[in-house]
């Protein structure tokens, strides 16, 4: 994971922690975190990395798991999709498509704040477009035209969804995946050495956690 992604606590401290395995960390939400262990400090949780550690609210985390754990398979409910969305502002439309996908609000609206601040108008130098900034061949692969506000919003929320089941809910992978492809991430087994990437996640996570992981 990326440095940035960690506020760095005092090395001797981190040194002075006895080692343990590989684990996950269990968000309220159901999704995972890979960390290499953890501890609780009174309301907080600290989650320690190969890079360093982050600290959020002990109550947003619900379990920690082995990673040698196999979680199992989520169900496949088709999501709702209306063909005739309303066009209202950007926010709205993000988190009414979160939760027709089942998605939490407060994560789609941060990948959507990640990606263009919400700009309906956005356009990548890569020629990603719109809330979501989808590029045109996606959104064609989800049926969508991301020249449509309420359509683009609708399609990446669903590409989100589908990422985090291919994942098993290693929300981590799922957003490295969102932002430089399935393929980076299958290869490295994990987030892929870009800056771009590990900037991105960092970003998408900081801004969810501090919505309360809601």
């Amino acid at each position: 994971m990326s440095k940035r992604f960690f506020s760095l606590l005092p090395l001797a401290f981190a040194a002075a922690l006895p080692a343990c395995a590989g684990e996950y960390a269990v968000l309220t939400n159901g999704f995972r975190i890979h960390v290499e262990r953890h501890q609780t400090a009174g309301s907080s949780v600290r989650l320690y990395s190969q890079d360093g550690v982050t600290e959020m609210p002990a109550s947003s985390v619900a379990a920690f798991e082995a990673e040698d754990y196999t979680a199992p398979p989520a169900p496949l409910v088709p999501p709702k999709v209306d063909a005739a969305l309303p066009v209202t502002d950007a926010r709205t439309l993000v988190r009414d498509a979160a939760r027709r996908t089942g998605l939490p609000p407060a994560l789609v609206e941060s990948v959507a704040r990640i990606e263009s601040a919400l700009r309906p108008e956005a356009v990548s130098p890569k020629g990603a477009l719109g809330v979501m900034q989808l590029m045109p061949a996606t959104a064609g692969a989800l049926a969508a035209d991301p020249h449509n506000t309420a359509q683009n919003i609708d399609a990446g929320a669903r590409l989100l969804r589908e990422l985090l089941l291919k994942y098993d809910g290693d929300v981590v992978k799922a957003l490295s995946a969102y932002n430089a492809g399935p393929g980076a991430v299958d290869r490295y087994q994990g987030m892929p050495p870009y800056a771009e990437t590990r900037d991105y996640v960092d970003k998408v996570i900081r801004t969810y956690v501090k919505t309360g992981a809601k």
